[in-house]
């Protein structure tokens, strides 16, 4: 296998230079921002360029038993279903998205922009590059890869969908619509994630869930001159704060709602100090913290645990706020907080909106109109290792494709579709990967591919593929 190995990352490489840069490169430029933060994605159309961009690129590949059809429910983004029957036994099915988080020019750095794909190797600059434009183009091409070097493969489906970064709220009729055309996958293979180097190939075992919502307290109906009001009528960010307080210790920032938590059994804690002796502080080097800033853990293996195995929360984002350089003084009218709760695997999501609900509303300080509203919600995620032929594939290929071994991580970050179609599929293995790495910057500023990384990944994925045929 070493010889087809050596040709497989050969081609790869070509193929990654001269088709899907050129065409990642154009689909960096299409805004495609995710339902969820556009609610007119459907009369701008920019969801749906990104699947004619996809298809426009499939059409070239020359790929023998391919074919594909974007398929529309009303009211719900599209959805890409692609298919290549298999010359060998299995089916597999693999996953990746098309849609985009919000962008801030402003904060991106000189030279650089969301919109304007920009190559400075090893990276490929631009909103979408690593999360998760490259998906498609990478499992395609893995499959290709395989056709091209005469070895069997499985049939292969690929699901592609545009409400990702919107926590996949569209996606379940989808599974229902295609279930008999996802078949009974012995694999299912998520390219939208990666681990804490580029140097190994990483293999998700465990993702978070998520729980979003907006925090809204409203004490006025107009805004009032801070002199006459300040001490008579209470300020709407001190009540905001006080409501964070019941599910958030400001100290330590740890979570007060006990159905948040899992137990962290001596088991994880040995993986994560496992981990830990791999990465050391790049764990926390790869943050662009100002130098001043200390962990909130104590350790790299407390930090690791605390990334993937218990909850946090971030304010992500407020309204009723002037910018400060126009702020007058003025008492203002009400304070929204977006909050984003991240849960450890196995708590489920849907039984936390009422608790969170009743726990931020009940009693509001001082009478003010307090409101918690859902917008996401998302399960976590966490899977058995892979064995037998899948696992030995991918140690072979790892090996002479990078000198190391494959290694499994855990990863703080949400992809709803795990969880659905784990719930759906308990037998199939899962391959949870990608080329994501330190500095990466998915969904901030200078958000960047690892070009290395996944043409190595590529190859890698392909002899992978070939081993639920063997």
């Amino acid at each position: 296998m070493s010889d087809a190995l050596d040709r497989m990352m050969e081609r790869s490489d070509e193929l990654w230079e001269n088709s899907i840069l050129p065409s990642l490169g154009e689909f960096i430029e299409i805004k495609a921002l995710s339902p969820l933060f556009e609610p007119d994605w459907k009369s701008l159309g920019e969801l749906d360029a990104t699947i004619d961009l996809f298809c426009g690129w499939l059409d070239k590949q020359e790929i023998s038993g391919m074919s594909y059809e974007k398929h529309t429910i009303e009211g719900k983004s599209p959805v890409l279903l692609v298919t290549i029957e298999g010359n060998g036994p299995g089916e597999v099915v693999f996953y990746s998205h098309l849609d985009k988080q919000p962008s801030k020019p402003e904060l991106w750095s000189e030279g650089l922009h969301p919109l304007k794909p920009v190559r400075n190797d090893p990276w490929l600059y631009g909103r979408g590059s690593i999360d998760d434009g490259y998906g498609g183009y990478l499992c395609v091409t893995s499959v290709r890869l395989l056709q091209e070097s005469g070895i069997t493969h499985p049939k292969c489906t690929f699901l592609i969908e545009t409400c990702e970064e919107s926590g996949s709220f569209d996606l379940p009729p989808y599974l229902d619509l295609l279930s008999e055309d996802l078949g009974d996958p012995d694999m299912i293979v998520v390219m939208d994630s990666g681990g804490p180097d580029y140097d190994h190939i990483w293999m998700t075992e465990a993702l978070r869930g998520l729980v979003s919502g907006t925090l809204s307290v409203k004490v006025s109906h107009e805004g009032i001159h801070s002199g006459n009001s300040g001490g008579s009528i209470p300020s709407s960010f001190r009540i905001a704060r006080t409501l964070l307080d019941r599910v958030e210790d400001s100290e330590t920032g740890r979570i007060l709602i006990p159905e948040m938590y899992v137990d962290v059994d001596p088991d994880l804690k040995e993986k994560a100090d496992s981990l830990a002796s791999v990465v050391g502080n790049s764990i926390w080097e790869q943050f662009p913290t100002v130098d001043s800033l200390t962990p909130v853990a104590d350790s790299v293996s407390e930090m690791i645990l605390g990334m993937n195995w218990l909850p946090s929360l971030c304010v992500i984002g407020a309204d009723g706020m002037p910018p400060v350089q126009v702020a007058g003084n003025v008492l203002r009218t009400n304070t929204d907080l977006k909050l984003s709760f991240r849960i450890p695997p196995g708590v489920d999501a849907d039984s936390l909106e009422p608790i969170i609900k009743r726990t931020l509303e009940a009693d509001p300080p001082y009478g003010a109109e307090v409101t918690f509203t859902l917008d996401s919600s998302a399960n976590g995620f966490d899977a058995p290792p892979l064995e037998g032929a899948v696992k030995a594939a991918i140690h072979e290929a790892s090996m002479h494709l990078s000198g190391l071994p494959p290694l499994a991580t855990w990863i703080g970050g949400t992809i709803p579709f795990m969880a659905m179609m784990q719930g759906r599929y308990p037998e199939a293995k899962f391959l949870c990967t990608g080329p994501s790495g330190p500095g990466n910057n998915a969904h901030g500023p200078d958000e960047k591919l690892h070009i290395p990384s996944a043409k190595r990944l590529t190859a890698v994925l392909s002899s992978t593929i070939a081993a639920i045929s063997s």
